[in-house]
C-alpha cells in the first residue's frame, strides 16, 4: 500500500490498468501511439514546412518531434534549457551520476502516453520512495512535536486508519468513486462522461476544503487537519485546500497519486534522448534526421515577441533579434509568459483565450537537496531497532523529506524539503545554505540523535519555482469556477470552430492540460497540438486510427452554461 492516507481502490493483479487519459477527455492516447499506421500524414507540398515550436520542455520536444516524423521543419525556440521542468542537475564536484530532480520526479504508471515516449528512448524506471510505499524502508510522521515510526499505516495510530476510511467514505459518497474507478479500468467513456458531467455541474464552485466540510465522514476536525498535514500518496494536501475539488477528483480517478517511478539518472534525459533520436520511421527527411541536426545542435533562443501578420501568420521575433514568419506555430511555455515576457499581438487569440490565460492559477513549489556520502539511514539505531532516518512528513517547515540512493555503497541524496504554495514561500528569500540550515535544524528535532551534517559532501541545490523566470510557478491548478477557462485552452487545438484569422497558433503544455502538475498532461497535449498543425496544414490521420480531433464531438468535455 502506497499512502498515508490512500486512494480508495486497493489494486490486485487481476484488476485491469487505468490510465490518465480522462475524465474530461477520455480519449486512449497510448493506443494512439502505439498504432502501426502511425498518428497522422500531410500531403507532400507541405514537406520541409517550417513550424515554430516555443518551449523546449517536454511538451515542445515531442511537438517537434511527432511534427518532424511527418515531414514538417520544426524550429524549437528555448529561453533556458532543454527539458523545462523534467529538471535534473548534478552537484557540484562530486559524482556526475549523483544528480537531483528539480522539478518532475515520480511518475504514476497510468501516465501511458508519457511511458510510450520513456521507452521509446530506452529509459528506466523504478519505485519511488513516497511515503509508506514498498519502496520505502520506514517512514516518520511527525505533528505537533509527536514522531511516529511506520513500515505500513498499521504501525501508525488508530487516527489514521479512521481519516483513511473517512477519505474513503467522502469519495465514494461525493463523487461517485469506485463507479468511475470501474469505468476508467473498463475505458467505458459513456458510463465515465454521465458520472464526469454530473460532478462538473455540482462542484466546479466547490474548494478541495469545501468538498470535506461537506462530508458526513469528515465532519471531525481534527480528521481533516490530520488529513491536510499527512493527506494520501506524496503527503500532505492542505495547500491544495482552496483549489477546484474536481483538480483532486482528477488526481484520486486517474490514480495520477500512486504506484509512483522514477526515471533512472533522472527524468531530464527524456526529452534530451528525443531530441538527439534519429527515427527509424520518418516522412521527408533522410534517415539518420534528429530535432538536433535540424538545428545545428542547439535550438533558438528565447521568443521576445509574436505577432499576427499578413496571410494569418504568425511572426516570431526572439532574443537575438532575428525575426522569422511561419504558417503555424506551437506555443508550450507557461500562459503568463505571453502575458509578461513575451510581447504579444492581442490577435494571436480570441478574447476568451486571453481571459482564460489571464485567470490561470499556479502554485508555488520549492524543493532542496544534499548529497551525502551513503544512505546512512539504512543504519540501525541500537537502542530502538530502527531506521537512523526515515522518509519523513511533518507540519514542520521541511514538510516531506525524501532519502534516495542507488545501493548501500555508493553516495546517495536527501531531499531536505518539499513544499508547495505558501510553505514554498516561506523559503523563498533564503539562500540555499539558510534554507538548509533551517531544514537541518527542523529534522534534529525529529530526530535529536542523528548528525545529518557530518554525512554531506557538497553544497546543496535548491529551486523555487515562482522565482523562475521563465515559469513564473511550478504547475497549474484551477481555482473554483476556473473549469470554462480550462475548457477553452484544452480545446484551443479545434480550431476550425475559431475565426479564421485566430488560427495557426496552437496552445500546448502541462497548464493547457486536464491533468496539470504531471507529465502526462504534456504529454497529451503535445499530441493535440501535433494533430491540430497537422489538420491546419491539410493533413490527416489514418482511418483506422483517429486522432484526438476526430473523434472530439464524440468525447469532448463538458460545456458549462455561460449565463
Amino acid at each position: 500500500m502506497t499512502s498515508t492516507v490512500p486512494t480508495a481502490v486497493q489494486h490486485t493483479d487481476a484488476q485491469p490498468p487505468i490510465t490518465m487519459f480522462g475524465p474530461d477527455f477520455p480519449y486512449a492516447y497510448d493506443d494512439f501511439l502505439a498504432h502501426p499506421a502511425g498518428i497522422g500524414q500531410i500531403p507532400a507540398t507541405e514537406h520541409g514546412t517550417e513550424v515554430a515550436v516555443i518551449g523546449g520542455g517536454l511538451s515542445g520536444i515531442i511537438a517537434a518531434y511527432e511534427l518532424m516524423k511527418m515531414g514538417l521543419k520544426p524550429v524549437v525556440y528555448e529561453a533556458d534549457r532543454i527539458g523545462g521542468r523534467l529538471r535534473t542537475v548534478g552537484f557540484e564536484g562530486c559524482d556526475p551520476s549523483l544528480t537531483a530532480e528539480m522539478g518532475a520526479m515520480r511518475f504514476p504508471p497510468s501516465s501511458t502516453a508519457l511511458q510510450h515516449y520513456i521507452d521509446l528512448v530506452g529509459l528506466e524506471t523504478k519505485p519511488f520512495p513516497n511515503p509508506l510505499s514498498p519502496a520505502t524502508p520506514s517512514t516518520v510522521v511527525d505533528l505537533k512535536g509527536e514522531s511516529h515510526y511506520a513500515r505500513t499505516i498499521d504501525d501508525l495510530p488508530p487516527v489514521y486508519r479512521e481519516v483513511m476510511d473517512a477519505w474513503n467514505s467522502c469519495l465514494e459518497e461525493g463523487a461517485d468513486f469506485s463507479g468511475m474507478n470501474r469505468a476508467m479500468r473498463e475505458r467505458d467513456v459513456p458510463r465515465i462522461r454521465e458520472i464526469w458531467a454530473k460532478l462538473v455541474e455540482k462542484l466546479d464552485d466547490q474548494t478541495f476544503y469545501g468538498f470535506l466540510c461537506g462530508s458526513t465522514a469528515f465532519t471531525s476536525f481534527r480528521h481533516r487537519e490530520i488529513f491536510g498535514q499527512v493527506g494520501f500518496g506524496t503527503g500532505g494536501w492542505d495547500t491544495d485546500f482552496p483549489n477546484s475539488i474536481l483538480e483532486i477528483l482528477r488526481v484520486v480517478y486517474t490514480e495520477a497519486d500512486d504506484h509512483h517511478r522514477g526515471i533512472v539518472g533522472g527524468s531530464q534525459q527524456l526529452p534530451l534522448r528525443l531530441w538527439d533520436r534519429e527515427p527509424q520511421k520518418i516522412t521527408h527527411w533522410p534517415l539518420g534526421t534528429s530535432l538536433s541536426s535540424l538545428h545545428g545542435g542547439q535550438p533558438r533562443t528565447a521568443v521576445t515577441r509574436l505577432d499576427r501578420t499578413a496571410n494569418n501568420r504568425i511572426t516570431v521575433t526572439d532574443a537575438t533579434g532575428d525575426i522569422r514568419t511561419y504558417r503555424a506555430a506551437v506555443f508550450t511555455g507557461q500562459s503568463w509568459l505571453l502575458l509578461s515576457k513575451i510581447a504579444c499581438d492581442d490577435a494571436l487569440f480570441p478574447i476568451d483565450h486571453w481571459t482564460a490565460m489571464e485567470r490561470t492559477h499556479y502554485m508555488e513549489s520549492s524543493k532542496l537537496f544534499v548529497p551525502v556520502d551513503r544512505p546512512f539511514w539504512l543504519d540501525k539505531d541500537e537502542r530502538t531497532g530502527r531506521d537512523t532516518l526515515s522518509m519523513t512528513l511533518t507540519d514542520r517547515m521541511t514538510r516531506g523529506t525524501y532519502l534516495l540512493d542507488d545501493g548501500p555503497d555508493r553516495p546517495a541524496v536527501i531531499c531536505l524539503s518539499y513544499t508547495w504554495c505558501d510553505d514554498s514561500l516561506k523559503w523563498l528569500p533564503l539562500s540555499p545554505n539558510e534554507r538548509m540550515e533551517v531544514m537541518l535544524k527542523s529534522l534534529g528535532e525529529i530526530y535529536p540523535g542523528v548528525d545529518i551534517r557530518k554525512h554531506i559532501i557538497g553544497n546543496p541545490v535548491t529551486v523555487s519555482w515562482e522565482n523562475e523566470p521563465w515559469f513564473m510557478g511550478a504547475f497549474k491548478a484551477n481555482l473554483p469556477g476556473h473549469y470554462r477557462y480550462q475548457r477553452r485552452l484544452f480545446t484551443h487545438f479545434m480550431q476550425d470552430r475559431l475565426p479564421a484569422d485566430r488560427r495557426g497558433l496552437f496552445l500546448a503544455g502541462d497548464d493547457i492540460s486536464w491533468t496539470a502538475g504531471w507529465a502526462e498532461g504534456a504529454v497529451q497535449t503535445a499530441l493535440n497540438a501535433v494533430w491540430g498543425v497537422m489538420h491546419h496544414l491539410g493533413g490527416a490521420t489514418d482511418a483506422t486510427n483517429p486522432g484526438p480531433g476526430d473523434v472530439f464531438d464524440d468525447i469532448a468535455p463538458v460545456e458549462l452554461p455561460e449565463d
